[in-house]
């Protein structure tokens, strides 16, 4: 006999366990948050990898304001999140008060009475609020929550029922989460009995990612055959008697059921590198059977799927079953469940909430500089993991954070410590948005084993994961030194500058003219008020005949993720440069996102306060202050790469004519006859040219993917490598531009509408729709629609740059 443990590194063991206790299957139900009108999420960021993710596209659909109307977002949470910061309201609150909080709310919904702990009335009010909105919306409402507790997963299964939510759909069970903590805890216990003869893992790291990982290493010892399929020699590699290297993904076949009535076929895109087994046939060959894998899944692949041919199904990818599934709920104890959530009290110290970034998430690739190097979207920090607190919390403490003179930030550093568990020297941030008397830290930092020496930064802390619970009650002690951060942005605020991300409310989008909500600058020209966009500096070119590209930016899309940092760093081979560079503010990005936050309690609120200065005492007093970040900010994301403007103040100003402007509307550079001046970044208004300080490539300074054969595989042979001294910055991926442009010519067809959208790195990343790209002379071109929206801005359109980049004014349903 044998069993079969399945653990997932960052779990959702409590929320499967609900669904299988009403569903009768181990498995997530679904959510689609364009059919919701009103989302509450309580301690779940699903804009990050909340049970899997993969929930922004829809999310983003309803919060682009179509015929007056638009989402709410309510969003109940300790950590600032990237759902958190996206939400229409945001309320910090305790897990404890959490817990609470999904109480009420079910109470409200379902009529129940289950008593609740009082907390203050500011609470309550906004509790309250976010329920009976959530009640009004009904069959368009939505709740969610991410709390490692089966009570609260019940409770959400039973609102959303009660609701007869549309968003809910509990028949297509996501299976990308299947793990059992409880299985997982009784195999370390069978372990170290000694009653575990062969012990086979694929494709884990439990000596990394358990909290009990050193536990787990011990009780290894006593198993006579440990084999570990792995990708390379990591923690637990080490530890077993075998390890056997496996091919990556992208070399071998595989199936894979993501939900109910979903069935899909993986196929290798190259051959494999090195000499690997694939884990399935091994399975194969200690089983008797001499067929290859590809092989024996041809044969059973029909059994999942009907109506297409194995050539086909190959060729799609995907099947999806005819028959729509359905899911029966049976009678679960909702009230027992209330009762003990109800219950719940607060442990002393602060409550510490394990998290996952949204680039590095559970550490499977933390060996992957472009993950290392990209900012958090919130912290806009990089190279590190840190705690969390609150400005309240961090002064009550003796914690700071400061900017040292080459403009790098550094900080306190803490002892933590769970359940006797300590991790010393763990660095601080003051976070604006977290709940006042908790604290956050990521997972999947600290990796030690299969790591070059760059890579291995920050702290495990998976030791204080304890039973794969995300909620931790934790003492910090503040501890001598301080620690350095590679943050690639020090301005934290707008300080009213409402130009530079417009905003408006719903109210006022929908009853006001558009010139009120999206004001347009203007300027003096012959003694007179006229539109900054009506006055060229220069002689204009001719932008109508053949393709001329933009590029459209909803910021009510934007969620901040960072796909399109990744994907641009992919497509166009930018260079990674280390912690060291970061902190000298020589980050290679071509695109950036900036995160600002408001300094009042919202950015409506910024600007007044900006308006109301006057006097110079009064003003500087009054813009100092600005430039500290709310307790409770409201937040917005804002992706910045070059504009490609039509009077480009850089190509003015190139002594060697190395950076100049094309017919298609694209701000050329030519790194052959750039010189290296920078004049160009230094006249450049949006701050989005990089100069390459040192050669970043084949250089063991820089030991990151370009300073090795393996590495350099990855590089685009489509696009060059830039040396030293040399200016670069975004291209509007020309290389797949041009390449659309000859395949068309070639095929003797015109180019299709959605062709150059899907050429450009950023936009065919974008999951969320957030950025188009296309050709503004196609009338059928979504771009060329998006271009005339009353919501369309340019960024500091009143300096007359003229730029092919333009952004959406930012609604908020508030």
């Amino acid at each position: 006999g044998f069993k079969h443990v399945v653990y997932d590194a960052v779990s959702s063991s409590e929320a499967l366990d609900a669904y299988q206790a009403v569903y009768g299957e181990r498995a997530l139900a679904d959510y689609d948050f364009a059919k919701a009108d009103v989302i509450v999420a309580v301690g779940a960021d699903f804009l990050g990898d909340w049970q899997g993710g993969g929930f922004d596209s829809g999310y983003a659909i309803n919060r682009i304001p179509k015929n007056g109307k638009m989402s709410k977002h309510i969003q109940i949470e300790s950590n600032m999140s990237l759902s958190g910061a996206n939400a229409d309201k945001r309320i910090p609150l305790t897990v404890t008060q959490q817990k609470y909080a999904v109480v009420k709310i079910y109470n409200y919904i379902t009529g129940s009475s289950v008593s609740v702990p009082a907390v203050d009335k500011a609470y309550e009010e906004a509790v309250n609020s976010a329920a009976k909105q959530l009640k009004d919306a009904g069959a368009r409402g939505v709740f969610v929550t991410g709390l490692d507790d089966v009570n609260a997963q019940l409770l959400a299964i039973a609102i959303n029922n009660a609701l007869a939510s549309q968003a809910f759909n509990p028949a297509v069970a996501r299976y990308v989460r299947k793990g059992d903590a409880k299985a997982v805890a009784q195999l370390v216990a069978d372990m170290k009995a000694g009653s575990v003869h062969t012990l086979i893992m694929n494709n884990v790291n439990p000596v990394y990612t358990l909290p009990n990982g050193n536990e787990f290493a011990e009780a290894l010892k006593k198993v006579k055959l440990s084999v570990s399929f792995t990708l390379r020699e990591d923690e637990t590699a080490i530890k077993v008697n075998v390890a056997a290297a496996t091919p990556h993904y992208l070399e071998a076949w595989g199936d894979v059921s993501v939900a109910k009535g979903y069935y899909a076929i993986t196929q290798p895109t190259i051959r494999p590198f090195f000499d690997t087994k694939q884990f399935q046939d091994a399975l194969l060959s200690w089983s008797g059977n001499a067929q290859q894998y590809d092989d024996y899944l041809k044969a059973v692949a029909p059994s999942f799927y009907t109506g297409k041919t194995w050539n086909q199904l190959v060729h799609d990818g995907v099947t999806v079953s005819d028959v729509a599934p359905v899911a029966t709920a049976t009678a679960a104890n909702y009230a027992g469940a209330a009762a003990t959530l109800a219950g719940a009290k607060a442990a002393g110290g602060l409550e510490l909430v394990l998290y996952t970034k949204t680039g590095l998430g559970d550490g499977q690739q933390a060996n992957n500089p472009w993950l290392q190097e990209f900012p958090d979207p919130i912290t806009r920090t990089s190279w590190d993991n840190y705690i969390t607190v609150s400005k309240a919390d961090a002064e009550a403490m003796g914690l700071e954070n400061w900017n040292v003179a080459n403009g790098g930030l550094n900080g306190s550093v803490v002892t933590v410590e769970v359940n006797g568990v300590k991790l010393e020297k763990v660095p601080v941030i003051i976070q604006p948005g977290q709940a006042k008397g908790t604290a956050g830290l990521a997972l999947g930092y600290g990796r030690a084993e299969g790591m070059k020496k760059e890579m291995k930064v920050g702290v495990n802390a998976y030791v204080l994961y304890t039973g794969f619970n995300s909620f931790q009650s934790a003492k910090l002690t503040k501890e001598l030194g301080e620690h350095e951060f590679a943050c690639v942005q020090l301005q934290k605020t707008l300080m009213g500058r409402g130009d530079i991300v417009k905003e408006a409310t719903l109210k006022d989008f929908n009853s006001k003219d558009v010139a009120d909500w999206n004001v347009m600058p203007q300027v003096s020209y012959d003694h007179k008020e006229v539109p900054a966009a009506s006055i060229d500096l220069w002689e204009s070119f001719d932008r109508t005949t053949g393709h001329h590209f933009n590029l459209s930016i909803d910021l009510n899309a934007c969620t901040g993720c960072g796909a399109c940092v990744i994907a641009c760093h992919a497509e166009n081979n930018v260079p990674v440069v280390g912690k060291s560079e970061i902190r000298r503010s020589r980050d290679m990005h071509w695109l950036r996102i900036d995160r600002y936050y408001s300094s009042e309690a919202t950015f409506a609120g910024d600007v007044e306060k900006k308006d109301s200065a006057n006097g110079l005492l009064n003003s500087v007093e009054t813009f100092n202050a600005m430039e500290d970040p709310s307790d409770n900010p409201q937040v917005v994301f804002q992706p910045v790469m070059c504009q490609h403007c039509n009077h480009a103040p850089c190509e003015t100003v190139c002594p060697v004519a190395a950076t100049s402007h094309g017919r298609q509307g694209q701000n050329h550079m030519a790194y052959n006859r750039c010189v290296g001046t920078r004049y160009c970044a230094n006249n450049c208004p949006y701050k989005v040219r990089r100069f390459n300080w040192f050669l970043y490539n084949k250089n063991s300074d820089f030991d990151f993917n370009m300073n090795d054969d393996m590495g350099r595989m990855v590089l685009n042979p489509d696009v060059v490598v830039r040396s030293r001294g040399v200016m670069e910055k975004c291209s509007f991926c020309i290389q797949a531009t041009q390449a659309v442009i000859l395949d068309a010519k070639r095929s003797g067809k015109v180019v299709s509408k959605d062709a150059f959208n899907d050429a450009c790195a950023c936009s065919a990343a974008c999951s969320s729709g957030a950025m188009v790209f296309g050709d503004v002379n196609n009338a059928e071109d979504p771009i060329a629609r998006l271009k005339e929206d009353d919501r369309a801005y340019h960024l500091l359109d009143h300096i007359g740059t003229k730029p092919n980049v333009f952004y959406h004014v930012k609604v908020r349903n508030t």
